[in-house]
């Protein structure tokens, strides 16, 4: 059972690749990838690594209330948490980058990762913009459009409810002492008791209309150099599309990344795009080719990258586990033992072992 998250993602990843690759001409496929001009693939890998250059930026400006970093010291984080995200499941990859971020210049956990949850929020709310703008020139197959419905309300009760803790926190705050008080246990309470305090302090950033605004301008530029990657990807498929499909591709493909599954999201970021470009006309094989492709080249180049960043952090691939184990933990406050287990080499205080027990709470 302890594995059971890692079983539903595999088995969520083979549905989709089953839907996929139903039917596939193999023959064709191979001439697909044969025919590729995969010199295309040099300036798609730039390209991505300029977002990710300016996802940096936004998370600096998100920690910028918290603690001011250079985007130097930031950057190679994020590249770290890419590489975790990609090579283990439940994302433990944002744990990880907050668990380096506490390392490297002392936020705790809890707050940074906060705003990692912030980010894929704003992320979410972009993709879904992209998908409202796209639909009104090119078409969404019928079964991810319901998916897609499902998906715009949880990200619109998720942005409900952080404005709602960022404007009020001293009203909720009540709410949670009390909570607290009435419905844990005596023991699990001094783990718990800061960890509003700490997700408010990761919120600080939507308290100004402007800051919002900032993320959210950012986060639609970040997508929007992102779709600039799929773009070249799909000139070395000789596939024409306009950009209005190019955008489409990129929302749903990362939307649908949210859904448990295997690392690097195998089969919920393929099925998505395989079934946008073949509604639009582009042969099952050719679609096929482009986005398995287009995986590799987003996955391989960052992955490598992070690996290196992670040697010169001396992060050891026990720590990534560590990071997956909490991530992955279902109320790891009610077990000390397991959330101060230390897997890194670093002399904890007792706020930081809170800290640790706080990030498997916040999941």
């Amino acid at each position: 059972m302890r594995h059971w998250k890692f079983w539903l993602g595999l088995g969520i990843s083979v549905i989709f690749l089953t839907v996929a690759l139903r039917g596939l001409d193999l023959e064709h496929f191979w001439q697909a990838l044969r025919g590729a001009n995969y010199w295309w693939l040099l300036p798609s890998v730039g390209v991505y690594f300029v977002a990710v250059l300016l996802r940096t930026w936004r998370w600096q400006y998100m920690l910028l209330q918290i603690k001011p970093i250079r985007i130097a010291r930031l950057f190679p984080v994020v590249v770290i948490g890419y590489m975790g995200n990609n090579v283990y499941p439940a994302r433990a990859g944002e744990v990880l980058r907050s668990y380096v971020l506490r390392r490297n210049e002392g936020v705790p956990i809890s707050v940074s990762l906060t705003t990692v949850v912030l980010e894929r929020l704003f992320d979410g709310l972009v993709m879904l913009l992209f998908i409202v703008v796209a639909l009104q020139f090119v078409p969404l197959p019928p079964v991810y459009f319901s998916l897609v419905l499902i998906f715009s309300a949880f990200f619109g009760v998720m942005l409900v409810v952080f404005l709602s803790i960022a404007t009020h926190p001293h009203q909720l705050a009540r709410l949670y002492t009390w909570s607290i008080n009435h419905l844990l246990p005596v023991k699990v309470r001094p783990y718990v008791g800061d960890l509003f305090g700490r997700f408010v302090d990761g919120l600080q950033s939507l308290r100004s209309p402007r800051q919002v605004l900032m993320i959210f301008v950012s986060s639609i530029l970040i997508w929007l150099i992102e779709a600039f990657s799929y773009w070249c990807v799909l000139l070395a498929f000789s596939i024409d599309v306009p950009f209005v499909l190019i955008v489409l591709l990129t929302a749903v493909v990362n939307l649908f990344t949210t859904i448990p599954s295997t690392p690097g999201h195998v089969g919920t970021f393929d099925a998505p795009g395989i079934a946008v470009l073949s509604q639009f006309g582009v042969q099952q094989a050719l679609a096929v080719g482009f986005m398995l492709v287009l995986h590799v080249t987003l996955w391989l180049p960052i992955t490598l990258v992070g690996a290196v960043y992670m040697l010169r952090e001396s992060i050891s691939w026990g720590d990534i586990q560590h990071a997956a184990r909490v991530k992955a933990e279902l109320g790891g406050a009610a077990s000390a033992p397991v959330a101060s287990e230390q897997a890194v080499p670093v002399v904890e205080t007792d706020e930081q072992e809170q800290d640790d027990i706080a990030t498997g709470v916040l999941r």
